[in-house]
């Protein structure tokens, strides 16, 4: 429960209990049935009973002897034996028995005494002041007595639980990120229309899709909080449910066809693409039904047969998994192979990527499992109460954005995108060879020719590293001087991929590579004037 300032609202909260008319039994009816009544925040749980000292004989078997041992029991409920021992006062009788005053307490201690029969009260209603774990108590003073009672908790904003109001602003916030990703998003799709690759078009859908479910999540929290949980509110939550299932399966699918390089690397998968839409279909079809079925059965009525919805939905997911790691892999092998450092650049970070993701979600699962270690202490939901929602899945939809959020980063459209996404990096060692190799040809000739003259046309003396170092040294042809290099996407590190491409880069390239044509040429031309 929130105190009116927490979270705002129009009224006061406040803890309402109704007992309804009492039944008697057809046998063993008591003539005045008492009810022990009592609400507390959880705090205050230590002033509510009193220690009463009692003997015990306790066998201890491992000494083969038995011993007195003076133990305290708790007693909670002021009955005449607490009354004749002094812990309250026969006009409690029937109530909670209560250390100190209202002084110690940190919040209002409610206690009474209901006669089932007499009590003519509609309700009582306990006033929420302070933020906390409010608890509600009941315990007859005879077992036998049969009753029943309906306790609403109401908090100044809604409906909602406390546990679950957190979910409101946080999914009405992820809407909003989501809602500035997707317009940053048209404006550079709308800028670079006529230049879209395919996977771009995914990534579009994509977008859309989460805003649309981010925005029904939210909405359907704000139902709840409005109306209470009613019929259109599980209605919603099946809706929720099934657009779950399908980002999850259209998530699994976006990142396969990347890792295989659809439209960058590949211009087409061929038959992979048609298994990959089989695969998230199955996908998605097994998870509306884990999700319908998570919905409809309690987990204590799940038998047996729930693994037939859990075990497929695993079989899927870890085909997922196991298909896009080694697709990746594939890839980014490949692309270093063929020298594209660019491209092999853009997806090692989504590899970064990937595996950043992957090491958050095992520190998460580990401080889960540390966490709900102790969830079978009882002060584990009284402390965490107001964080489970976040530990649950708040976590896991900030990794699920921050890395939709990087994805669209790298695969944004840009000027060019279709152009230098099809097209390889031209090898600058290769070219470099090539140059080296048409010079070295040409000394070597040049210096035939000046041996054969030195000898007046009789046969050239043996070798000789002066020689040749002379010879290459006076070489008629200009050293050829150095280039500023073209600026192919091989020169571009720390770029992404669809970035590269600006115009200039590809025009430079071309004019670099139709003059050391031109160059080559030239002296191709003139050494063979000077043999002739």
């Amino acid at each position: 429960m929130y105190s009116s300032r927490a979270w705002g609202g129009g009224t006061d909260p406040f803890i309402l209990t109704k007992f309804l008319p009492y039944k008697p039994p057809a046998e063993g009816a008591v003539d005045d049935p008492i009810v022990s009544f009592v609400v507390f925040e959880w705090k205050d749980e230590k002033y509510i009973g009193a220690d009463t000292p009692q003997v015990q004989r306790i066998s201890i078997e491992a000494r083969d002897q038995s011993r007195l041992l003076k133990v305290s029991q708790r007693e909670s409920i002021c009955d005449q034996l607490a009354i004749d021992a002094g812990h309250c006062g026969a006009d409690d009788l029937g109530k909670y028995i209560l250390l100190g005053n209202e002084t110690v307490y940190g919040n209002i201690i409610k206690t009474e005494a209901i006669h089932l029969k007499s009590d003519t009260r509609k309700a009582i209603n306990y006033a929420v002041q302070r933020t906390g774990y409010y608890c509600v108590s009941t315990h007859p003073m005879d077992a036998s007595v049969p009753y029943k009672a309906i306790a609403e908790f109401r908090n100044a904003y809604g409906e909602l639980p406390g546990a679950q109001i957190a979910r409101l602003p946080f999914y009405g916030g992820i809407t909003i990120v989501y809602a500035v990703i997707g317009a940053f998003w048209a404006f550079l799709y709308f800028q670079n229309r006529s230049d879209i690759l395919p996977v771009q078009n995914y990534i579009t859908a994509t977008i859309i899709f989460l805003v649309v479910e981010m925005l029904m999540t939210w909405g359907y929290y704000d139902y709840m909080n409005r109306h209470g949980n009613n019929a259109g509110a599980k209605v919603i939550m099946t809706i929720v449910s099934i657009l779950n299932a399908g980002r999850n399966s259209l998530s699994f699918y976006l990142l396969l066809i990347v890792c295989l390089g659809w439209g960058v690397v590949l211009p087409s998968l061929g038959k992979k693409m048609v298994y990959a839409r089989w695969l998230a279909l199955t996908h998605f079809v097994f998870g509306v039904i884990y999700a319908v079925g998570s919905l409809t059965v309690r987990p204590e009525d799940a038998g047996p047969l729930v693994l037939l919805v859990v075990l497929p939905l695993a079989a899927t997911g870890t085909a997922f998994y196991v298909w896009t790691l080694n697709a990746l892999g594939a890839t980014m092998k490949d692309l270093a192979q063929r020298k594209q450092r660019v491209k092999a650049l853009m997806y090692r970070k989504l590899w970064w990527c990937i595996l950043g993701s992957v090491l958050i979600i095992f520190v998460f699962f580990l401080v889960n499992v540390l966490t709900f270690s102790g969830r079978s202490d009882l002060d584990f939901t009284p402390s965490h109460w107001q964080t489970r929602w976040f530990v649950l899945d708040g976590w896991l939809n900030l990794v699920y954005l921050a890395d939709v959020a990087f994805i669209a980063y790298l695969w944004r459209p840009t000027a060019n995108n279709r152009r230098f996404a099809m097209s390889d990096e031209l090898s600058q060692e290769d070219e470099g060879f090539e140059i080296a190799s048409v010079r070295d040809s040409l000394d070597f000739d040049e210096e035939d020719q000046n041996e054969d003259q030195a000898n007046g046309g009789h046969l050239k003396p043996p070798y000789s590293p002066q020689m040749r170092s002379n010879a290459r040294n006076e070489s008629p042809l200009p050293a050829p001087q150095p280039q500023r290099p073209a600026a192919s996407p091989g020169r571009l590190d720390g770029e992404t991929l669809f970035a590269v491409g600006e115009g200039e880069a590809s025009d430079t390239s071309d004019d670099d590579h139709s003059d050391r044509a031109r160059a080559m040429n030239d002296e191709s031309t003139g050494l063979t004037r000077k043999h002739s």
